[in-house]
């Protein structure tokens, strides 16, 4: 991988951005406010607007969100800043001309053209991975990724009882929401843990008492191996154990696959992801790739997946630094947060690595727990379950570089945040 962006010394002609979703809004964002004049263009496969995603599982589902509460930008916000919106509109191939690429582009209402570009940023984001099992690919098995999933799941929701597979963030936000409307849910989940490797065990065994007291049926250790249907419905869905889970909908919660193709059309390197460097490169050193889409190689050469709002941005501010051919920004400590029904968890850091954990509780306050990760008794990351003020402490404290030493926190009655206050002016 290379750290030069070729061609930096020169501003774009014009700049595509193919993905139309969170990370390529901030890069327009980010290009016009550092002062980029040429052409902008973002290309999108979906015929709304860009819009916010993690309220899809949450307050869309309840009926508290709109479509428009739900976009990222107003419509005139595009058009003020000179961005040009190709929504409705697939790259069905794109290749090389000369020193920048050739886009074929087919819309919507069926008409295609071809247009070039000077660069090029892949945005193309991720699919949701789908079971591959007898009764799959009934249309009430579902995933949700899109506004248009979400508008299908929520017109199922009065149907009857409703199967999670997969216990990560998706299915158990989703999950939550669905029993706080009464609906019956059953999670089931392949691991020994919820939520797999993204959180620690302590944190995941929490959070799955706190599912199984709001309701939620939760059962670990066990795969599907069918969806039985009754005639044109589904009926149950049969596990691998020989248990039948009755279901009248199958939400799929399994992880996603990022969108490599147009990557892998113009030969760039790819690895469970179109592989990035601290720059927001790709391969040939030209054409830069954001989102979720992407596999960040790290300086110590191991290429990571981090797939959240806060990363989308992070890599926009990066990617426009490049294009515009400036330093790009310190990237801090990567966080993420999920809302499980009246549970918020949020996370700071990164716990690969980590030698020690220490866990913060009060008997007074049952609902809040605090994980600290520590590396070589330097705290690495953290994860704090209804603690929102010693998130907002501990981020501070990661995104500015202290890794302060267990031994600081050994004293539980002291609020983080007047610990932490201590070794910011230290």
């Amino acid at each position: 991988m290379t750290g030069h962006v070729e061609g930096a010394d020169r501003p774009p002609r014009s700049v595509v951005v193919v993905g139309a979703s969170h990370a390529a809004v901030q890069l327009a964002d980010r290009l016009r406010l550092g002062g980029y004049t040429g052409s902008l263009t973002l290309v999108g496969d979906e015929t709304h607007p860009p819009y916010h995603r993690p309220p899809l599982s949450k307050a869309w589902l309840k009926g508290e969100a709109m479509p428009d509460q739900l976009v990222l930008r107003a419509a005139e916000h595009y058009s003020d800043n000179e961005i040009e919106m190709l929504l409705g509109t697939t790259v069905q191939r794109v290749e090389r001309d000369g020193d920048g690429v050739a886009l074929h582009l087919q819309r919507s209402d069926r008409s295609v053209e071809t247009r070039t570009f000077d660069r090029l940023v892949l945005a193309t984001g991720a699919r949701a991975r789908r079971l591959d099992i007898p009764g799959s690919d009934h249309p009430d098995v579902l995933v949700l990724r899109t506004l248009d999933h979400a508008r299908r799941l929520a017109g199922r929701v009065g149907t009857g009882p409703v199967v999670v597979v997969g216990g990560g963030f998706v299915g158990l936000e989703v999950a939550a929401t669905l029993r706080g409307l009464g609906v019956a849910v059953t999670v089931v989940e392949a691991g020994p843990h919820l939520m797999g490797r993204a959180v620690g065990a302590g944190t995941a065994e929490f959070l799955l008492a706190a599912h199984r007291e709001m309701g939620v049926d939760v059962i670990l250790e066990t795969k599907p191996v069918e969806i039985a249907l009754d005639g044109d419905r589904i009926r149950a869905v049969r596990l691998d154990d020989g248990r039948e889970i009755a279901a009248a909908t199958v939400l799929v919660g399994v992880g996603a696959e990022p969108r490599t193709e147009l990557a892998e059309q113009l030969g760039l390197v790819c690895d469970r992801g179109i592989v990035v460097d601290e720059r927001c490169v790709t391969s040939d050193g030209r054409i830069l790739a954001i989102g979720d889409c992407t596999v960040q190689e790290t300086v110590e050469g191991a290429r990571i997946r981090l797939e959240s709002v806060d990363n989308a941005t992070e890599q926009a501010d990066v990617a426009a630094a490049s294009l515009l051919g400036r330093a790009a920004p310190v990237r801090p400590a990567p966080w993420f947060w999920s809302d499980q029904g009246s549970w918020k968890l949020q996370m700071a850091g990164r716990i690969d690595g980590h030698t020690d954990v220490v866990v913060l509780t009060d008997p007074s306050k049952p609902r809040r727990r605090v994980a600290l990760y520590f590396e070589d008794d330097r705290l690495l990351a953290a994860e704090c379950v209804n603690a929102p003020a010693d998130f907002v402490a501990l981020r501070s404290a990661l995104l500015r570089g202290y890794r302060p030493s267990r031994e600081l926190f050994s004293d539980p009655t002291v609020p983080l945040k007047k610990l932490l206050g201590v070794v910011r002016s230290a």
